[in-house]
């Protein structure tokens, strides 16, 4: 008898083994692949939301946009086509929460750096004061790669409709005055169709965490 279990020993070791990896296929292939929700307007705060769209419940995506970045070049949806992307809102003299938020998205940018799917995006809310000149400075001194993060400048009404009609980032509109100001410490995730899929603050490491794990859930859609 036990030269019988001897001799097959081997054969149910395998057998075992080819089990197991079976199990685990199948166990894959029937688990849920986590998704990320599609952000419209109604999903999201009305403070944070104009009237006129609050009711858009889907089909909600970035609008078209002509900015300038920290080389003086023209910066439009169409650098960030077919990319993932992160955005945000600062301005260069801020004392508060945007050294933080910059600091953050210089991890992201160290962690991204060799991911030719993902882009930055910061969106300065002072441009009278953020000339070119000024993000440039800026961008030298806070490590900006300017491959992977480009920070724009622009009329002032433009970038605070994006703010507020596209990315849904802020309560106030700004009516582009001299000392009018929004202010968020959001970073939004935004898809390759250029739709909402995330909001974050950037203030904090746990969110920063959150951010990186969305990252991935939404990469992972697009492998084919």
């Amino acid at each position: 008898m036990r030269s019988f279990f001897g001799k097959y020993k081997f054969f149910g070791l395998v057998l075992l083994g080819l089990s197991v990896v079976i199990i685990y296929l199948f166990y894959n292939a029937l688990k849920p692949q986590k998704t990320l929700p599609v952000y419209s307007p109604a999903m999201v705060n009305s403070e944070l939301v104009p009237e006129e769209i609050q009711h858009v419940r889907k089909y909600h995506t970035i609008a078209d946009f002509s900015l300038t970045n920290q080389n003086g070049e023209a910066v439009t949806q169409e650098d960030y086509e077919d990319r993932i992307y992160i955005a945000d809102f600062f301005f260069t003299t801020c004392p508060t929460i945007c050294p933080l938020m910059t600091k953050n998205m210089a991890v992201i940018q160290n962690e991204i750096h060799d991911d030719q799917e993902v882009l930055l995006l910061s969106h300065s809310v002072t441009p009278e004061i953020d000339s070119v000149e000024q993000l440039k400075k800026y961008a030298l001194e806070k490590g900006v790669d300017d491959k992977k993060w480009n920070l724009v400048t622009g009329d002032k009404k433009d970038i605070y409709e994006l703010a507020r009609k596209s990315y849904l980032a802020v309560k106030t509109d700004g009516d582009g005055g001299p000392f009018d100001m929004i202010h968020t410490e959001n970073f939004i995730l935004v898809d390759k169709e250029r739709r909402i899929r995330g909001f974050y603050d950037g203030t904090k490491t746990e969110d920063i965490e959150k951010l990186m794990e969305d990252l991935e859930i939404l990469k992972a859609t697009y492998v084919e």
